[in-house]
């Protein structure tokens, strides 16, 4: 049989805007009654997730101090955060190393770690997922490590090395500029097994096992191979939802640093662009200049999901 191929090109081809327009309104009629039932949350998504964002861009460029009506200023607040403030541009490199590193590692260990809960028997596989899950949903989690960083001798850090001979006095951990960002880090990788690790795991039980069946005829001779040519690719949703988590959690860390550096942190160490943002927003109350930190930190992220997309879209091949 002779295939017809169709050139989108030809004007013949193409319809005019009105025949688009009836087109799209016949289908509407036509499915009114799902359109009717996805209203409500279309609207609530609209309302409370669109038009804010809307408004936030609008808002970055005015100077706008919540008693008086915002007043354009054009790009003045994005001009001000790149030449005239030092301590953005510290934000902005604090948070790409926070993120560079905390975003991938915190992604691969909840997959790896939920790949090898997975082997386990059902009741075994529950004990350990509430053992890694539990540190993300703890409220008190930071005081453990304030306990353990503490600044004085008796802090478990400082006892452990001073006990070894390594050091002869106490470092003081949370207040030296030069540890605080690592120690940040190092209890948000701690505290990163959350929600992407149990998606993990979910997606893990819902591959089909007949397709380790098949790929060991087809070829597939061990399990990282059975991890790259099946079992990735059958996860793809929950591999992209955990991304778009980890991108969020990495570039969005605040509370972390609040809690064990203070607000703000000693020479800005552990100064992030969240943290940035809170204290213009929330402080200061200078909203066209928080709203302009907050649109390219939105538009930021966006870039970021874009690329881990694309990456992602090649896992199998």
């Amino acid at each position: 049989m002779q295939s017809i191929e169709i050139n989108i090109n030809d004007p013949a081809n193409k319809l005019s805007m009105s025949d688009r327009w009836l087109r799209l309104r016949k289908r509407i009629v036509d499915s009114k009654e799902l359109y009717l039932y996805l209203a409500p949350f279309a609207i609530l998504f609209f309302v409370f997730t669109v038009l804010p964002v809307i408004i936030s861009i609008y808002l970055s460029f005015t100077y706008y101090n919540m008693l008086e009506a915002p007043k354009w200023v054009g790009w003045q607040n994005y001009i001000r955060l790149f030449l005239a403030d030092d301590v953005f541009l510290i934000a902005l490199k604090n948070t790409f190393i926070f993120a560079i590193i905390t975003g991938p590692v915190s992604y691969m260990a909840s997959l790896l770690i939920a790949w090898m809960i997975n082997e386990f028997k059902p009741k075994i596989r529950a004990f350990f997922t509430l053992l890694f899950y539990a540190p993300s949903i703890s409220g008190n989690a930071y005081l453990v490590w304030q306990y353990f960083f503490h600044n004085d001798p008796y802090g478990y850090a400082n006892a452990i090395l001073m006990d070894l001979g390594i050091i002869h006095e106490p470092i003081l951990w949370l207040i030296d500029p030069r540890y605080i960002l690592w120690i940040v880090i190092i209890v948000v990788l701690w505290m990163s097994l959350g929600t992407s690790f149990l998606v993990f795991i979910a997606g893990l039980q819902n591959v089909d096992n007949s397709l380790y069946e098949a790929g060991a005829i087809d070829g597939i001779k061990n399990r990282w191979q059975e991890l790259w040519y099946i079992t990735l690719p059958c996860m793809r949703p929950q591999l992209m939802f955990g991304a778009i988590m980890a991108i969020t959690q990495s570039f969005a860390a605040s509370q972390q640093s609040i809690a064990l550096a203070g607000f703000p942190s000693v020479d800005y160490a552990a100064r992030t662009i969240v943290t940035h943002l809170v204290d213009y927003g929330s402080v200061r109350f200078e909203m066209g200049y928080a709203a302009a930190i907050a649109t390219l930190l939105f538009f930021g992220m966006i870039i970021i999901q874009r690329i881990v997309q694309g990456m992602l879209n090649k896992v199998g091949e």
